[in-house]
């Protein structure tokens, strides 16, 4: 007998129709219907700029059929969204006015999203990289933006979009504001003018997407936590490869007001490690499936997954940034996309919306490059091993006299079943393996409402 690991329906066929809101306990998303949301997404900044709708198909048909529900992308994109034209020769706006929209860009930007909402995906929009408010020494520009023509884009796009239902917003685009400037404004215009073009009948979701920022800073709750308009924190941790994203987690969750959290952008799959590919190497499937687990556990309501070559969707007529690997089709199928799917699986297993962070479950030392990390409802729990080191645990921490044990591998999704334990005083876990890339996660169930197999 094994623990049954319900099966998420990955080839997703039905429509992402469905408006998303915040949970009742203001910790995870949900449909209209109530039934919790796991935020599975990927990164596709360039996704409307560079591919053309043949490519984009491909691109969304392989992320439906790995379980990835969100894709962030950019209208104004990064790489010179403003002058260098779209597979059409299209550009977004008309003499880089942020009134005057190009119908013919945006009819493409439509097709992708209705694309993407007939496979089950949600488009994480961001109406605008950040460096058309504030170039910095990278990214192109030309900074555009003021709080006057911020707020017309914003209720232009709203407008626009109000229709659609997989739509979750997104400002920023890596870039925090500055102080003593009107940045902070600038993006609350933005925002109100979503809102309006929207109407408060149909609100969307909305975040944003800083750059990294301090451990105690909490990501986008550093501006914008008090604002009614922000319904749910997002952050970035960043390429470096041991990076506590457990405790950058932590920080935002136990913030007031109660507001879900997300890593938006941690280190992503092939790319230079800390931008130090000759002395650090670049990103393993390890490090982006650690990171995953470590955030989520810590009680992130999802995570979004990125690859150095998509990103920027990479082709042979595109120049390449920080020393891609791979053209983007050539990536979609790397070891660490496929793998988040079993992630997905593992955390929709289980009723979701009861799920808390507790590292109390926890008695070893928790260090920080073979970190242990802990999350329960009231009849289950899971505990990751980073580099699956043992660990004494105390238990009473669910419900049950007789719980019921299993090993997770994070690496294929399969679970193996390790006996019944008694639910009482302290007790050691051996993952079945051990050393750098042995990721586990011990799964134990009451075992009175445990679900098995044959």
């Amino acid at each position: 007998m094994r623990i049954f690991i319900l099966l998420y329906l990955l080839g997703c066929s039905f429509m992402a129709t469905s408006q998303l809101r915040v949970s009742e306990n203001q910790r995870y998303l949900v449909d209209a219907d109530g039934n919790p949301f796991f935020w599975l997404g990927d990164t596709a900044w360039e996704l409307f700029h560079r591919l053309d709708r043949e490519d984009a198909e491909v691109y969304l048909k392989n992320r439906a059929d790995k379980g990835f529900n969100v894709v962030q992308a950019v209208v104004l994109a990064e790489l010179d969204g403003l002058n260098t034209p779209n597979a059409y020769r299209n550009k977004p706006l008309f003499n880089n006015d942020p009134t005057q929209l190009n119908e013919a860009y945006f009819q493409h930007v439509d097709y992708i999203i209705d694309k993407a909402a007939s496979l089950g995906i949600y488009i994480g929009l961001l109406p605008t990289w950040g460096d058309k408010v504030f170039k910095e020494k990278w990214g192109k520009g030309p900074e555009i933006f003021n709080t006057s023509n911020a707020k017309v884009f914003g209720r232009l796009l709203g407008a626009r979009y109000k229709e659609r239902k997989n739509i979750i917003w997104i400002l920023g685009g890596d870039r925090n504001p500055r102080p003593d400037t009107e940045d902070v404004e600038i993006w609350r215009a933005m925002a109100a003018g979503v809102v309006e073009g929207v109407g408060a009948q149909d609100k969307a979701l909305m975040t944003f997407h800083p750059q990294p920022t301090d451990v105690q800073d909490g990501g986008s709750a550093k501006w914008f936590h008090q604002d009614s308009w922000l319904d749910f924190n997002m952050f970035q941790t960043g390429h470096c490869r041991e990076n506590n994203v457990w405790e950058r987690i932590q920080v935002t969750y136990n913030k007031l007001p109660v507001k879900p959290v997300l890593d938006g952008e941690t280190i992503y799959e092939d790319h230079p490690v800390c931008f130090n590919v000759k002395d650090l190497g670049t990103s393993s499937a390890y490090d982006v499936r650690k990171h995953a687990y470590l955030s989520v556990f810590a009680g992130a309501f999802g995570h979004t997954y990125g690859c150095h070559d998509i990103w920027q969707m990479y082709a042979p007529n595109h120049e390449p940034i920080n020393g891609p690997h791979l053209y983007w089709y050539d990536a979609l199928d790397l070891q660490g996309a496929s793998q988040m799917q079993y992630l997905k699986q593992l955390m929709t297993s289980r009723s979701m919306l009861e799920r808390v962070p507790d590292q109390s479950i926890i008695t070893d030392p928790l260090y920080e490059h073979n970190r242990i990390q802990a999350t329960r409802g009231t009849d289950y729990l899971f505990v990751y091993s980073s580099q699956g080191k043992p660990f004494t645990m105390n238990m009473k921490k669910i419900s049950g006299k007789l719980l019921q044990a299993a090993w997770y591998n994070p690496r294929n999704g399969e679970t193996t079943d390790a006996g019944t334990v008694e639910n009482k005083g302290k007790k050691l876990f051996t993952p079945p393996s051990t050393g750098y890339g042995q990721d586990w996660v011990l799964i134990l169930d009451d075992a009175s409402k445990t679900r098995q197999i044959d």
